[in-house]
């Protein structure tokens, strides 16, 4: 049977939902933030092999994207699997601040400060149980350490707890140049709040996105989870259709994975409580149907965007990019990531703090890096991460280009997985015509696993242990 036009270029927004593929395939896998993955860092990799990759990035001189790891929550969320501290203490947070503006002062040592910043992320925990003054000071040390763009035309964004905001502090973040926010939502059905200790009505959330646009930030992010305790796809539907109803510009919808023995907070959840798989499923699969008919475009795995957003725009024009904080616009930039825990993409290089907050402070303390593990990429990692790279953003691949690019044969160098590739093509998730890939409307939702066809790593005995399944 012969393969016509609109087989190898789908709508771009086209979902098949198999149930039989689905189960076939949702198995454990990474979500690929990098490759390769954190798994494969090793702690014989450490701070002055950091500071060589800042010092040879210089001489690229790309765009810089920062991240802070702000790790305190005043509530813990059961859920929660985050590296963070739930506490009341709000006085831990000042010395943390001044620990982050040492390891600035750390990194420009290193890396040309004049190198423009087009992406700027505080994450956590959550970035907002900072008091306004420490906000400021924060921001006014970044300032003074590097070239933040002053046009507002830069991607900086921060997450946000709708129920640790006011009006005040939403105005002070626009102010220091913030223009796109992350709300945390999960669900808002009242009995998974309470089941998940997140009390936070639609009100609230609601008040809070119409804040933002009245201030004028210009993309607004919702996160919510399927598979929390209670839920149900007939509560999931009414929290969609409101979620729906407040229009955020992108839409993430990821899935719970139930991990007591690695997440210490998940224990107050109970097992019986969870959805079962189907119904985990249904829930999702409504999800998918509901959104795209509600105008978002799939943007792959668990994202959502509208059309005119700059993620949508970036998937059909070809230049969107993944890394440690998801599907990104901003392939082009050395990630440098501060506090503890938080991860650094530099060129061929992948640098990770502490975990621990103590031992990150305690070196910085010192005027050291923090660095506690990390991974200098072979030719062959980096032309298998940019493979990767292209098949989860953008669905397919054109070997004969790649091939070109990156000087191989590509079907010779590639042999062993385009052979065992031919299960996923014989199943409906892959259209193969030469050295042409084309990941199918039912393939799209099991990327992941096409994915690690090409992952040279990966030890499918320990799968279930190191992560959470496809779906």
């Amino acid at each position: 049977m012969g393969t016509s036009a609109s087989d190898l270029h789908p709508t771009p927004t086209a979902i098949e939902w198999d149930h039989a593929l689905i189960e076939r395939y949702n198995v454990a896998g990474p979500r690929y933030t990098s490759y390769p993955t954190a798994v494969q860092f090793t702690e014989t990799w450490q701070a002055s092999d950091y500071q060589a990759a800042l010092a040879a990035s210089n001489t690229q001189a790309q765009p810089l994207s920062l991240y802070f790891h702000i790790p305190f929550c005043t509530t813990v969320c059961f859920y929660c699997g985050c590296n963070k501290l739930a506490t009341k203490d709000t006085s831990l947070a000042a010395p943390y601040v001044d620990y982050l503006k040492q390891e600035m002062h750390l990194l420009t040592q290193w890396v040309d400060p004049q190198r423009p910043v087009e992406q700027l992320h505080w994450g956590g925990g959550t970035p907002t149980f900072l008091s306004h003054p420490q906000m400021q000071d924060l921001m006014h040390s970044t300032r003074e350490h590097f070239n933040l763009r002053d046009d507002d035309q830069g991607d900086y964004s921060i997450e946000i707890d709708p129920r640790e905001v006011d009006q005040t502090g939403l105005a002070l973040l626009r102010h220091l140049g913030f223009n796109r926010v992350s709300l945390g939502v999960q669900d808002l059905d009242p009995q998974v709040q309470k089941a998940v200790n997140r009390i936070q009505p639609y009100e609230m959330t609601r008040d809070v996105l119409q804040s933002c646009r009245d201030l004028g930030f210009r993309s607004l992010n919702i996160d919510l989870i399927y598979g929390l305790p209670l839920q149900t796809l007939a509560s999931f539907r009414q929290t969609l259709e409101q979620i729906i109803e407040l229009n955020p510009d992108r839409l993430s919808i990821f899935n719970y994975a139930h991990l007591p023995e690695r997440f210490k907070p998940q224990r107050r959840i109970r097992a019986e409580d969870l959805p079962s798989a189907p119904e985990k499923l249904a829930i999702l699969e409504y999800s998918i149907k509901r959104l795209l008919e509600a105008g978002y475009v799939y943007i792959g795995m668990d994202h959502f965007a509208r059309p005119d957003d700059t993620l949508a725009m970036a998937q059909r024009e070809g230049w969107m990019h993944r890394n440690f904080q998801g599907y990104t616009t901003h392939a082009n930039c050395d990630l440098l990531a501060l506090g503890a825990s938080s991860i650094s993409q530099v060129g061929a290089t992948y640098a990770q703090n502490h975990h621990k907050r103590e031992a990150y402070e305690s070196r910085i303390a010192a005027g050291e890096f923090a660095t506690l593990r990390g991974l200098t990429l072979s030719a062959e990692d980096q032309l298998r991460r940019s493979l990767i790279n292209q098949l989860i953003c953008h669905f397919e691949l054109d070997g004969d280009a790649f091939a070109a690019e990156h000087g191989i044969d590509f079907a010779e160098h590639f042999a062993a997985e385009l052979g065992y590739l031919k299960q996923h093509q014989a199943d409906g998730l892959l259209i193969r015509q030469g050295n042409k890939l084309q990941v199918t409307p039912a393939g799209r939702l099991l990327i992941r696993s096409i994915c690690m066809v090409f992952d040279a790593y990966l030890d499918h005995s320990a799968l279930q242990k190191a992560y959470s399944r496809i779906i």
